[in-house]
């Protein structure tokens, strides 16, 4: 039944893209121009984010790189992530995590709100068990954003699942839900953000929610940076708590 939710979400994005937009749709004034979650510049992302778990701390280092394609309704997005462990009963390691690369398309975009859809796959490239699944994981998802308030504030809703589809026998399978609410807050130079992500992990059969706040500036018209501390919540939460940094470079 996973298999075949995942099927069908690949299904509907390639059914969108066969009604891919004529025009440069980045001209229209939307919610997905917004330079937090800008689709349609060229844009660098490297963030470091710190977790608290029962097994001792772990510590990404992820530069991320997003690059709008065609009529700029498509976007690819790369990702190549370094780990490091702290682990008071052993040996603490740092390596490359799962690298992943995916495509997004936004199949409706209006000035006060838009959908759009991406499809993600992440490789075993791990150089440790405990930085990455052992797996090739397909991650299909949805997404709808709406501005409110005059445009002040911005909901982006998203739909995610995440399943793998080949790799070690010897390590356990991937099949994860979420569903995620982000509000931000535009003020000035500045947003404040909340979101709630309900993460459901088949394998485990327990929730592994999270939420956070985030703080964000822009230091020039192009290039940003933000704070957010996190919480993990849930019965089978993968952490305690985090805080993610990042430096937007957007081009």
């Amino acid at each position: 039944m996973k298999k075949k939710l995942l099927y069908v979400f690949l299904v509907f994005l390639f059914a969108f893209s066969a009604k891919a937009q004529d025009q440069d749709i980045s001209k229209v004034d939307g919610p997905f121009n917004e330079p937090r979650f800008n689709y349609f510049l060229k844009t660098i992302l490297l963030y470091n984010e710190y977790l608290d778990t029962k097994n001792g701390s772990f510590n990404t280092t992820n530069l991320r790189i997003l690059h709008p394609i065609g009529n700029k309704s498509w976007n690819l997005r790369f990702d190549l992530p370094l780990i490091s462990t702290n682990n008071p009963n052993s040996t603490n390691q740092t390596g490359l995590g799962d690298v992943g690369a995916g495509i997004s398309y936004i199949p409706y975009f209006k000035k006060n709100e838009g959908f759009a859809v991406r499809t993600r796959v992440t490789a075993p490239s791990a150089v440790a068990p405990n930085f990455g699944s052992g797996k090739w994981v397909a991650i299909p998802a949805f997404f709808y954003a709406r501005y409110f308030k005059q445009r002040q504030f911005l909901w982006i809703a998203d739909v995610e699942h995440s399943q793998s589809f080949a790799g070690s026998n010897n390590r356990s399978d991937v099949s994860v839900t979420v569903i995620e609410n982000n509000l931000l807050w535009f003020f000035g130079k500045n947003w404040i953000a909340t979101d709630v992500a309900f993460r459901y992990n088949y394998v485990l059969d327990g929730f592994q929610n999270n939420a956070f706040i985030e703080f964000g500036r822009k230091i020039t018209p192009k290039n940003l940076a933000y704070v957010h501390p996190s919480v993990a919540f849930g019965g089978e939460k993968s952490y305690n708590f985090g805080i993610e940094m990042g430096l937007l470079i957007l081009f």
